[in-house]
């Protein structure tokens, strides 16, 4: 019985260095890159939830399915299923050939696996930190850099053209209204520009007391910076024209955090001409 103990023993701390080498092997793949792109110097780190996740993975879970199951609140996230001669060096060569882009996403920060035979599942992932989110004044001062600096340009939004508008200005109670809806997608799980309670953007800017002309208002989810929903929000055709509108002169921002939801960050800005 002691000889089995220790037998075990023996093998489970083998195990964490052949663990460790793998993952180096990877990451020295990544800071090399592959098929014509830079390589990334920021490492993939070891992570035992991603390895649950993998895990499941194996036995049939799809990856929602699995990182849920495995408590990992992840913004980004790939897996890659690899079968064949799993030397380290083999598993590398395979990162760079066949899953290059998810290899040198610098999105992508954390890995997990799991061996079975010849098979192997890894899971990368972007973990969820809501800390660089939880000053909304600095959130919402950026979000308008960023949009004053866009709308200074003109461009297309699909197929509409914009001349350059004027600067929109931060108004208290617009960042107010943009606030409350973004909580309350956030509390009650949903990403619509219909409120729970059934209310529109524009009756959310009368119950902050803001006597507006035009009202109008831009949502994202899933997004972990300003500079991100901003950009989606160039991308998109209605939400690029709502951004590029002149008639607005006003605005307000709010991000509300939720890791247990779907998409766990819900955006809100709201676009105004007052009275």
């Amino acid at each position: 019985m002691n000889v089995w103990r220790l037998s075990i023993a023996l093998l489970l701390l083998g195990s964490l260095p052949a663990r460790a080498d793998l993952i180096r092997t990877i990451n020295e793949a990544r800071a090399d890159g592959c098929g014509g792109r830079p390589g990334i110097s920021a490492p993939l780190h070891s992570s035992a939830k991603l390895g649950e996740a993998a895990r499941r993975l194996a036995r049939g879970q799809t990856l929602r399915e699995a990182m849920d199951a495995a408590d990992y609140h992840g913004i980004q996230s790939s897996s890659i299923h690899i079968s064949g001669w799993l030397t380290d060096s083999a598993v590398a060569r395979t990162f760079s050939n066949r899953f290059c882009s998810s290899l040198v996403n610098r999105d992508l920060q954390e890995i997990g696996f799991y061996r079975k035979g010849r098979e192997i599942w890894f899971v990368l992932a972007r973990p969820f930190s809501s800390l660089a989110l939880r000053d909304q004044a600095a959130v919402s001062r950026r979000v308008l850099v960023l949009i004053n600096e866009a709308r200074s340009h003109a461009r297309r939004c699909g197929r509409e053209s914009f001349a350059p508008a004027g600067r929109l200005t931060l108004v208290e109670n617009l960042n107010r209204a943009a606030l409350a809806h973004s909580r309350d997608m956030a509390a009650h799980d949903y990403f619509e520009h219909e409120g729970y309670d059934g209310s529109t953007p524009a009756q959310r800017v009368t119950r902050v007391d803001y006597k507006w002309r035009v009202v109008g208002e831009n949502l994202a989810a899933g997004i972990t910076t300003p500079e991100e929903a901003v950009a989606g929000w160039l991308e998109s055709p209605h939400h690029c024209a709502n951004l590029m509108d002149p008639r607005f002169t006003e605005t307000g921002v709010g991000v509300a955090v939720n890791p247990a939801g779907k998409l766990e960050i819900y955006w809100t800005q709201v676009f105004a001409l007052p009275r």
